[in-house]
C-alpha cells in the first residue's frame, strides 16, 4: 500500500517540461518547434561536459551542425560520408577526397541513435547517389549509454533502408581496429568491433550493398591499430587515412560505376 501511495503521488506531481540543468551557458536557446532551432555558439575552449549535456538534451543528432552548409549546396551531391570522429576528422586530414560531389558528414562523439535522427537531413535532404555509413566505435564506448549489439545493427539497418527507400545506394564501411578507447578505459572493443563487422559484412552481401574493409588495412593481428595509423589508438593519422583513401575510392567506383 505505501509503495502505491508514493507511485500516486509521483504520478500526481508536475512533470518537468525541459531539460534545465544550472549554470547552462546555452539556456537561453529555444525550445519546441521554432524556425531556427540552430543557434550558433563559439567553440568551447575549456570543459566540454556541459556542451556536452546540453547537445545530449536539447539537440540529441547535433541536427544544427550541418545546417548551414546544408543549405548552402548548389551543385549535385554524389556521396555522402555519414559517421563519427572518424569521419570528421577525415576531411581534416585529407581534404582532397571531398570534392567532385563527396561530402563529410561526420560527427565526433557520436553514436548510431545519433546519426539515425540526423539522417534525413545529413544525407536524404542532400539527394546523393551514394551514402559510405562508418558507424559503431561510439556504441561500443558507451557514449550515449548502453545499448545491445542488435540495437546498434537495427540502427545501421535503419539508415540502409532509409537510404535504399529514397533511390540511394549504400556503402557500410567496417569498423576500425581499435584495442582500447582512451576516454573509455573499462571497455575492450576488440571482439565487439569483430562482432560487429562481421554483421555488416554480412548484411551488405544479403542487401546487394557495398562493403569495404578498412578493418583488415589497419589492424595488428590482436585486433589493435597498427603503429604509427593512429593518434590514440582509435582516430587514424594521415598515415592511416592514406590507407583508408584508395579502398573508400575503390567501393565508390564500385557502387557507381565510376572512378573520382
Amino acid at each position: 500500500m505505501r509503495l502505491l501511495i508514493v507511485a500516486a503521488m509521483l504520478l500526481s506531481a508536475p512533470a518537468a517540461a525541459q531539460t534545465v540543468v544550472p549554470g547552462d551557458p546555452y539556456a537561453d536557446d529555444p525550445v519546441g518547434i521554432v524556425a531556427d532551432p540552430c543557434p550558433t555558439h563559439p567553440k568551447p575552449t575549456g570543459d566540454y561536459r556541459m556542451f556536452n549535456l546540453h547537445m545530449l538534451t536539447r539537440d540529441h543528432g547535433q541536427l544544427g551542425r550541418y545546417a548551414a552548409q546544408n543549405a548552402a549546396i548548389r551543385t549535385p551531391v554524389r556521396v555522402v560520408f555519414m559517421g563519427d570522429s572518424i569521419t570528421d576528422n577525415w576531411i581534416g586530414a585529407d581534404a582532397s577526397l571531398f570534392t567532385n560531389g563527396i561530402v563529410d558528414r561526420g560527427i565526433s562523439g557520436q553514436t548510431t541513435p545519433q546519426m539515425l535522427i540526423r539522417f534525413r537531413n545529413d544525407v536524404i535532404l542532400l539527394h546523393p547517389q551514394a551514402v559510405h555509413i562508418m558507424a559503431g566505435t561510439n556504441d561500443i564506448a558507451g557514449n550515449t549509454g548502453a545499448a545491445t549489439m542488435t540495437t546498434v545493427q537495427g540502427n545501421i539497418a535503419s539508415m540502409a533502408d532509409l537510404a535504399h527507400a529514397h533511390g540511394i545506394k549504400v556503402i557500410l564501411a567496417s569498423v576500425p581496429p581499435a584495442a582500447a578507447f582512451p576516454w573509455s578505459p573499462s571497455k575492450r572493443p576488440v571482439p565487439q568491433i569483430a562482432a560487429l563487422n562481421t554483421w555488416l559484412r554480412g548484411y551488405a552481401k544479403a542487401h546487394g550493398y557495398t562493403y569495404v574493409d578498412y578493418h583488415a588495412a589497419l589492424t595488428t593481428p590482436e585486433g589493435g591499430m597498427k603503429p604509427g595509423l593512429s593518434s590514440d589508438g582509435v582516430h587514424p593519422t594521415p598515415a592511416g587515412y592514406a590507407i583508408m583513401k584508395p579502398l573508400a575510392l575503390a567501393a565508390i567506383a564500385k557502387t557507381l560505376g565510376s572512378k573520382k
